[in-house]
């Protein structure tokens, strides 16, 4: 029998090289950069970065975005978490040696954080998962009050608790393309609700604003959705935390759209 070949291999054989590991490196150092920026950083030349890229990215490793004529690259978290739902929860990461250089290209905190998944819907109905309170109460436990157009308020909510402030706003709005809006403030009365420690809210509350963008874009009978959250200080709390929220919202997201009900709460 002939052996199966699936994305994972992609993901292992794009990593195998060094040169590429760098590249991972660099944009975990600093999210978001150009092709040039990359170049330089790395002292490689363009047309040797420029296929290093188009592995990772085939791989699922890299995606991009783009702001203005530039093209932005970004780490994607959903194939290492793929591999690490597959074995290094199982076993203890310090005796998984073949890995080692995987850990090394994530260690530290990066200034952003990207997410690619690709949904069988169309962008119409991504949108309103998005936007409609009806859905992402479902998949995310959270609930919006916006009419979404660009500058307009959101205010979040979570069971009884309502969180506004004149700077939770929508930053972009294209129906069915592009959503970008800045992250809640962080409240006392959310602290205590989920848990968390006044040394916490006191961390969490000295950092500035975040915001996330989701774009959407068709690809047949999918939609290939890019999840961006930045604007993270260094060393930031709360990029720790939506890093590991995120990958269960974005897969709640999909399992919804996809059979009709959300993951498991």
């Amino acid at each position: 029998m002939a052996a199966y070949h699936g994305p994972m291999d992609e993901v292992f054989k794009a990593l195998s090289d060094p040169s590429r590991r760098h590249l991972l490196d660099s944009l975990n150092r600093r999210n978001g950069q150009t092709l040039r920026e990359l170049c330089s950083g790395l002292g490689m030349a363009r047309q040797s970065v420029s296929k290093h890229l188009a592995v990772l990215e085939s791989a699922g490793l890299v995606t991009t975005s783009r702001r203005g004529r530039e093209k932005l690259h970004h780490l994607n978290a959903k194939p290492v978490n793929a591999i690490a739902d597959r074995w290094i929860s199982r076993y203890d990461r310090g005796r998984v040696q073949a890995l080692a250089d995987l850990k090394t290209a994530l260690e530290g905190p990066p200034m952003s954080f990207v997410y690619t998944t690709y949904i069988a819907t169309t962008p119409e109905k991504l949108w309103e998962a998005l936007t409609s309170p009806a859905f992402t109460s479902q998949y995310w436990g959270v609930s919006f009050d916006s009419n979404w157009a660009a500058g307009s308020p959101v205010t979040w909510k979570m069971g009884d608790l309502a969180i506004t402030d004149p700077e939770q706003v929508v930053l972009e709005s294209v129906p069915g393309s592009r959503l970008s809006y800045t992250w809640h403030t962080f409240t006392p009365e959310f602290a205590e609700k989920h848990g968390f420690s006044p040394e916490w809210l006191a961390t969490v509350t000295a950092e500035r604003r975040s915001k996330v963008t989701f774009d959407l874009e068709p690809m047949g009978e999918l939609v290939k959705l890019t999840v961006t959250h930045d604007d993270f200080d260094q060393g930031s709390t709360i990029l720790e935390q939506v890093s590991q929220g995120w990958p269960a919202i974005l897969s709640s997201l999909k399992t919804q759209l996809e059979t009709g009900s959300p993951l498991p709460a």
